[in-house]
């Protein structure tokens, strides 16, 4: 068993990492965002046995001493904390570099001064952009279509320097698009489940025609960890997808037909993101994560989505349906 630390332990994919992690014994250290009421994100919602076998580590990701401290007498890294949601990255992109570039830089030289036995490094499957062939594997060319993917390809290009430059043990991992329980509600799913639940009629979506390769979380944190387990994975950028692909609009009316056949889609003219910008096809290869490692989706998209659905149903009071979430 492994002395891990998760960087954005308090978040949505981070917060099912941390849980899996001590499920299967090792030491686990969660970087949570420092704030001053204390809150430790998702981290609250874990039961008082898994968070007790978490040793909490609150700070800033974008400040190296903080980084280089939570980092001591760590065996491996999973660096997950970052920006990501696009539309917030438009108007603010500063913060996206200081968050997504700058914090890698401090997780990648605190591992380098620390000699860190693994760094696993979280990328996207938005740094592909729209695809140019599919599935997408990890050869295909970049295409900083937002500023967050941009930021994204930058701490990837970043990471992939510490490894060729200082023979460092990471490895990148690039999941495609995840969803699940404590999701935040900018992202699609949880965006119509919860107008849904919420007894709305008019679904308020954007553009309902690009595709995306779903992976339920409880397999993208499951992957992390297969990545983690073999020496083989040193080195290499690895997508983390499903290999199959749905679009919003097919998303959209199945989630209507499981929860309220009555409502119906509109467009909201905010949530479209600007053409160039759009990303219109994301369907991955997940041929290489299966050359090296034992991993395999466990869960049906059906079987996702139900065990979504429900846990929103009993958390809708965290949630807001009534403001678009960016």
């Amino acid at each position: 068993m492994k002395k891990v630390l998760v960087t954005g332990a308090d978040g949505f994919i981070g917060s099912h990492l941390t849980e899996e992690l001590v499920k299967q014994g090792h030491e686990v250290r969660a970087f949570a965002y420092y704030n001053s009421f204390n809150s430790w994100g998702w981290l609250d919602t874990l039961s008082k046995e898994t968070i007790d076998c978490v040793d909490v580590f609150t700070g800033d990701i974008r400040d190296p001493n903080g980084v280089k401290e939570a980092m001591k007498g760590i065996d491996e890294v999973y660096h997950l904390a970052a920006l990501i949601a696009i539309p917030f990255s438009y108007h603010s992109p500063d913060t996206y570099v200081d968050t997504n570039i700058k914090g890698t830089l401090n997780v990648l030289q605190a591992g380098r001064d620390l000699n860190t036995e693994r760094l696993l490094m979280t990328s996207t499957s938005e740094v592909y952009g729209t695809a140019q062939y599919v599935p997408i594997d990890e050869n295909h060319p970049y295409q900083g279509q937002s500023p967050y993917s941009a930021t994204k390809i930058g701490a990837d290009r970043l990471a992939e320097s510490f490894y060729r430059s200082f023979d460092m043990p990471i490895s990148i991992v690039r999941p495609f698009n995840t969803y699940g329980p404590r999701q935040s509600a900018r992202a699609v799913i949880p965006t119509i489940i919860t107008q849904l639940l919420a007894g709305k009629t008019e679904i308020e979506l954007g553009s309902l025609t690009p595709t995306r390769d779903f992976n339920f979380v409880k397999d993208t944190a499951n992957g992390f960890i297969d990545i983690a387990n073999t020496k083989k994975t040193i080195g290499e950028e690895i997508n983390i997808a499903t290999q199959d692909e749905i679009s919003i609009g097919q998303l959209a009316e199945e989630l209507i037909r499981q929860i309220n056949p009555e409502a119906r889609i509109i467009c909201d003219e905010q949530r479209l993101r600007p053409e160039n910008s759009e990303v219109n096809r994301l369907l991955g290869s997940n041929g290489k994560i299966k050359e090296l490692t034992n991993w395999e989706p466990s869960y049906s998209f059906e079987e996702g989505l139900a065990e979504t659905i429900e846990f929103f149903r009993q958390n809708l009071e965290k949630y807001k349906t009534d403001i678009y979430n960016i």
